[in-house]
């Protein structure tokens, strides 16, 4: 719902403007209460990978989403890669 809203509002924002805005709503902290839920499930892929020696396919994400991902995995010294179309895109955590 709030991918929906804030498109409507990039689009309103072009419009009025004639300029492509790369805006991002956020109501009541809903992404920085997702930003943290995402680093966890992150984490947890991480570990995973690091116990298994085998690359963890994540469950598909917005391009917003995987990149939270990608950071996490990055910061933790591991390599993510995404795969898929959108809407299915999803991260891969890769073993090192």
């Amino acid at each position: 719902m709030l991918e929906a809203l804030q498109d409507l509002t990039r689009l309103a924002v072009q419009a009025d403007t004639g300029e492509v805005s790369r805006l991002m709503l956020d109501i009541a902290d809903f992404r920085a209460g997702r930003r943290e839920r995402l680093a966890e499930l992150a984490r947890e892929a991480i570990a995973v990978v690091r116990e298994t020696g085998e690359r963890v396919e994540m469950q598909p994400m917005n391009a917003f989403e995987r990149k939270v991902v990608h950071d996490v995995v990055l910061e933790a010294g591991l390599a993510s890669e995404s795969e898929g179309e959108d809407p299915q895109r999803y991260v891969v955590v890769l073993p090192s």
